[in-house]
């Protein structure tokens, strides 16, 4: 690879956003490649849609098979966790305890920092998961299982977005080491999600569902501002589960009768 490789996108940028932000096995990357880990943010959709087609293979398979809707939907949450090695929801525990558990920035990175879990990050998770889930359980025996696929590529485009446009709250962790993308990067990966969404759950829909999810990453990113002064890795995870959130309970209004 060039030594600074300033292309929009490379054939390496898929390979480096699994990396990040998947458990899924590959091979290894040769050390050089890791210089554009900023620049492949653009691919964190497609991250996404890794994580998701096993989920979704499953998720049909058991409906198939007549198994309820609801244990199809804890079925999906629980590969989608294993897949990415929860590392969104520990970004969601992370910035709930840091947030409201902390009276100063320094304080609150701190608390984010601190790998042991507290109360605000427990209840976090349990509404998390609870609101996913019970979504996930009222849209299956509507939709079947493409909406999942398309919430799983959405959420992850704000990712880029933050990273691009939002200082870092630290001089070191995850988001630090990983550098800032260019904004035509988040634009490019924003529509490349919205390909995919379009195809899996049309035009409208996926305008729709879009514009009024948006909502959620941006409140988010002033709460960040607001509370530590900008984001770090944790604020990128709780941006994907927020979104995610947001995205499951908008198709279901929109989509059950």
């Amino acid at each position: 690879m060039r030594k600074n490789d300033t292309r929009l996108i490379s054939p390496t940028d898929v390979a480096l956003s699994l990396v990040l932000l998947t458990r899924l096995p590959l091979p290894e990357l040769p050390a050089d490649a890791f210089k554009r880990q900023a620049r492949s943010a653009w691919a964190f959709p497609l991250a996404g849609l890794a994580t998701g087609l096993p989920a979704i293979a499953a998720g049909g398979a058991a409906l198939a098979a007549g198994l309820p809707a609801p244990v199809t939907a804890g079925l999906i949450l629980v590969l989608q966790i294993l897949l990415t090695g929860a590392m969104h929801e520990d970004g969601m525990a992370d910035c709930a305890d840091g947030f409201w558990g902390g009276f100063t920035r320094e304080r609150r990175l701190e608390i984010m920092k601190d790998s042991r879990i507290g109360t605000y990050g427990v209840l976090a998770l349990v509404l998390s998961a609870g609101l996913r889930w019970s979504a996930l359980a009222a849209l299956l025996p509507v939709t079947g299982v493409l909406p999942v696929l398309a919430v799983a590529v959405l959420s992850r485009a704000p990712m880029a977005f933050m990273m691009a446009l939002m200082p870092l709250a630290r001089s070191s962790g995850l988001s630090r080491s990983v550098g800032a993308p260019p904004v035509a990067a988040a634009w490019f990966g924003l529509g490349v999600s919205l390909l995919i969404s379009t195809l899996l759950l049309g035009v409208l829909t996926t305008l729709a569902v879009t514009l009024i999810a948006a909502t959620a990453p941006l409140l988010l990113a002033f709460l960040a501002h607001r509370k530590i002064g900008g984001q770090t890795g944790d604020v990128l995870g709780a941006t994907q589960q927020i979104t995610e959130i947001t995205l499951l309970i908008v198709l279901t209004a929109l989509m059950l009768p």
